[in-house]
């Protein structure tokens, strides 16, 4: 029986959520990976998730289905152009049209129940507010309210049985730093998909807010970007 502390993490087959995943399993955590077909544009997320889960041996990889594309409102669920080729002054001006509304709201809310049901304190989530292109749900007053609320909602935490904890490991840090730190931890980078709009074969656009910031994290980490662009 094991006897490490359960976590669950919530993966998008990303490099950030990958890169916490591996943090995860570096402090001794049996990790629950937790992954989300939403009506996003494609499901090659999907399939890294499940790459990145099989690598990093998960005690349990869990795909929840649901509908966003009947809320819509954004270039990943909704009829909606991503866009392409902006500047790093453009991303942080305003909240894109990637935003997709509540996502992190939706997504912890499930990774709650999951963390309840196992009798765990630990989700693991791997916002960024540093080189990020500025969704509203990925700032730590945000996450700090999530906690708090997490901590009022659930019967465990009412109870005093187990006190929520929203791990952000790397909120701080640029998307350079995160690399470092994954290649650090033997992450296979490779396995990873970040892109928003890519080719019908899973090539990375290379020009979308998301294949920006990984080139460029790549490249002031000094590291080979591994990833296939178009």
């Amino acid at each position: 029986m094991s006897h490490l502390k359960k976590a669950v993490v919530l993966s998008s087959g990303g490099l950030d959520s990958t890169t916490a995943m591996a943090i995860a399993r570096y402090q001794s955590f049996e990790i629950y990976s937790l992954s989300f077909s939403y009506g996003q544009r494609h499901a090659f997320e999907l399939e890294a998730a499940q790459k990145v889960a099989d690598a990093l041996g998960v005690n349990e990889h869990l795909v929840i289905n649901m509908d966003l594309n009947k809320i819509g409102g954004s270039s990943l669920t909704d009829d909606i152009d991503v866009p392409k080729e902006r500047d790093e002054q453009a991303m942080t001006r305003e909240i894109p049209v990637t935003y997709v509304p509540a996502r992190n709201t939706i997504f912890l809310s499930f990774a709650l129940a999951w963390a309840e049901v196992l009798e765990s304190s630990d989700i693991f989530i791997g916002v960024n507010a540093v080189d990020y292109s500025g969704y509203p749900d990925c700032r730590p007053e945000y996450v700090d309210a999530f906690e708090r609320m997490a901590n009022l909602a659930t019967k465990a935490g009412v109870e005093g049985i187990t006190k929520i904890r929203i791990r952000t490991p790397l909120i701080h840090l640029t998307k350079a730093q995160i690399i470092q730190k994954g290649m650090e931890l033997g992450v296979d980078y490779a396995l990873t998909h970040s892109c928003y709009d890519p080719s019908p074969q899973g090539l990375a656009c290379g020009e979308c807010d998301s294949c920006f910031l990984r080139k460029k994290g790549f490249k002031e980490a000094d590291v080979k970007d591994p990833t296939k662009y178009i």
